[in-house]
C-alpha cells in the first residue's frame, strides 16, 4: 500500500494497475480526483437539480468502474472511460424517469434573468429538448445544459468528434422546426 502523499502524485495508469494489484487506497485516490467531474456528469444529464439522483449514478459508475476495472484497455483512459460509464448510468436513470419528472428537474434550472417571459421560452425549450430522438438529446444536453465542449461531449459518449458534430447539427435543425414560430 502506498501512503497518501504519493497516491496524490501518481497517474491515473499507475493508480489503475496499483487497483488491480490489489490496492484499495489506490481506487479511494481515484475515486477523489474524479467525484467532482463525475457529479458534474450527472447532473448535467439529469437536471441540475436532481442531486440525488446524480449521487446514485456516481456511485453505481465507480462501482461498475471498479468491477470492470480489469477490461480497461488503457489504463491512462481511465478519466473518460469513467465519465462515459457515468453518463450511461445516468441515461439508464432517466430512462425511469417520467417526462413529467424530466420537466420538473429542467423547470427548476435558475433563470438568470428572473422575468417571466424567459422561463417560459425556457420551458418550451426544454419540452422541445426532451422530444429529440436519444442521442440527439444526450449530446445537447451535456453540450448546452452540461457547458462541456464538443472535443468533452464526445469523449464522454464514447462517440467521434464528427458523430457529435453532425448530431448536434440534426438536433438544431429539428429543434428549429419543432419551435418554429416561438421567439428565442
Amino acid at each position: 500500500m502506498k501512503s497518501g502523499d504519493l497516491l496524490l502524485t501518481l497517474s491515473d495508469a499507475e493508480l489503475v494497475g496499483l487497483v488491480l494489484d490489489g490496492d484499495s487506497a489506490a481506487f479511494a485516490q481515484l475515486v477523489r480526483r474524479y467525484e467532482a467531474p463525475v457529479r458534474a456528469v450527472g447532473l448535467n444529464i439529469l437536471g441540475n437539480t436532481d442531486a440525488d439522483a446524480a449521487d446514485d449514478a456516481a456511485q453505481e459508475a465507480f462501482i461498475k468502474a471498479y468491477e470492470k476495472l480489469a477490461r480497461l484497455r488503457s489504463p491512462a483512459a481511465f478519466g473518460p472511460w469513467l465519465l462515459r460509464i457515468v453518463a450511461r448510468c445516468a441515461l439508464d436513470a432517466t430512462r425511469r424517469m417520467s417526462r413529467a419528472e424530466k420537466m420538473e428537474n429542467f423547470a427548476c434550472i435558475p433563470d438568470p434573468n428572473n422575468d417571466g417571459q424567459l422561463d417560459s421560452t425556457k420551458k418550451e425549450l426544454l419540452a422541445a429538448v426532451l422530444k429529440l430522438p436519444k442521442a440527439q438529446r444526450q449530446v445537447v444536453m451535456l453540450r448546452y445544459f452540461g457547458d462541456n465542449n464538443v472535443r468533452q461531449v464526445a469523449d464522454i459518449c464514447g462517440r467521434s468528434v464528427g458523430t457529435v458534430t453532425k448530431q448536434l447539427s440534426r438536433a438544431h435543425e429539428r429543434l428549429r422546426k419543432m419551435l418554429k414560430g416561438y421567439e428565442l
